[in-house]
């Protein structure tokens, strides 16, 4: 985003275009039902029949994996924006942090003013973490997301644990443990999930007050996930530096990680669907096959995804090129479907949500990935960056950056 066209590595725009895309599918029930029902299909939206065969296929092939595959790319492109300011004499930590610090307060004003699940402000701090291993070498970089993985599986593993002790609920203690997992991988008790309706339906003070008291904050997000964020991070800043996502690979050598990275997560992936339906959505099973089983693999799985996507770019072609440009602009694709699908579902627009079911919500995925397809390759015939990108770029650097391109 900090650099030219001209120097554009179009690899990464791609898989960062896909990315964008896909998080749009993952977090179209985060925008359209109680925040719970992300997780688990009992708590809104339906969990039989249409709604379930959609939760299937989101849990396999996209939930976590895409914002993982977002996160890989937030980390290589941190190393493409210090290379390049180093380059041209600039101190290149002082250009990310100051990018960081930036992105926090964009992150935060999405956060509170239009939707709870905002990541831009859990990115930034996560990446003022993350150059601190923006210089050790390959090896040491995966080894280190290995680490970083570990501690979060261990971490979520402990609360599982807890979770499968409380179940009984035989103790007030018990009781309080099981009763705060529902709220985020069960059936959460009537008067939250009517709050949480009321808070998003009505105007757009009354939303911006319902997040600032009940929405988790960048801290909370940052204990819950940021060893996983990071771990991610870091992984992407060695498939930069390896040349793994440059395409300086061979094509039998990206085609033999992805048959294996997606013969081996896939499989997994299905066999935790199934069981998690087999045992009725259980929020054990839930949290289970949404967090502690999935933490271990879906390094894999985002891996298996970028070197499929490494093949499908040779030769690039008409439709990969607009790919490419909505990864360009990726930064405004993401908060513009925030701002159309917050229109749609929040009190201020359309007043939509926890209106639909779940099956119902994967309507406005095609609808949301034309319009990035049509605007993005437009946009850039004409403007060296996307209007959110430009405004980051500017603030960061504190002063207007050039927008229109030059003309014949």
């Amino acid at each position: 985003m900090t650099h030219s066209p001209a120097s554009r590595i179009v690899s990464l725009d791609v898989i960062r275009g896909v990315a964008v895309m896909g998080i749009l599918v993952a977090n179209l029930p985060a925008f359209g039902l109680p925040e719970a029902a992300y997780f688990s299909p009992l708590a809104w939206g339906g969990s039989t029949g249409w709604n379930r065969a959609v939760w299937f296929a989101n849990f396999v092939l996209v939930e976590g994996k895409m914002r993982g595959l977002f996160t890989f790319l937030f980390g290589a492109s941190m190393l493409v924006v210090i290379d390049a300011a180093e380059a041209r004499g600039q101190s290149g930590a002082a250009v990310h942090f100051r990018r960081m610090a930036t992105l926090f307060l964009i992150g935060c004003l999405h956060l509170y003013l239009f939707w709870w699940g905002d990541i831009l402000s859990h990115y930034a701090l996560v990446g003022a973490a993350a150059f601190l291993f923006a210089r050790i070498r390959v090896p040491a970089m995966v080894a280190v997301g290995v680490a970083l993985i570990a501690l979060q599986f261990l971490d979520e593993a402990v609360l599982g644990l807890a979770l499968l002790h409380s179940a009984a609920r035989d103790t007030p203690a018990h009781i309080a443990t099981w009763n705060a997992f529902s709220e985020g991988f069960g059936l959460p008790p009537a008067p939250i999930l009517h709050a949480t309706i009321a808070g998003v339906r009505g105007g757009f003070g009354e939303g911006i007050a319902y997040r600032w008291t009940h929405e988790a904050s960048p801290l909370t997000v940052l204990r819950l996930i940021g060893g996983q964020t990071l771990g991610s991070m870091v992984f992407g800043m060695a498939g930069y530096r390896s040349g793994f996502l440059t395409g300086a690979w061979s094509p039998r050598r990206y085609a033999l990680i992805a048959a294996i990275c997606l013969g081996l997560t896939v499989p997994a992936y299905v066999a935790l669907a199934l069981a998690t339906i087999a045992h009725g959505f259980d929020q054990r099973w839930v949290y289970l096959g949404s967090i502690v089983a999935s933490d271990p693999i879906r390094p894999l799985t985002v891996v298996g995804y970028a070197a499929l996507l490494m093949l499908a770019i040779r030769p690039l072609g008409a439709f990969g090129a607009r790919i490419a440009a909505v990864g360009r602009v990726a930064f405004t694709n993401y908060l513009g479907t925030t701002l159309m699908m917050t229109f749609v579902f929040s009190g201020w627009g359309l007043g939509q949500f926890a209106r639909w079911t779940r099956a119902d919500l994967y309507w406005l995925a095609p609808l949301a990935w034309g319009i990035m397809l049509v605007w993005s390759p437009w946009w850039l015939r004409r403007y060296r960056y996307g209007p959110f990108e430009w405004a980051w770029r500017s603030l960061s650097r504190g002063r207007l950056q050039p927008m229109r391109l030059a003309t014949a």
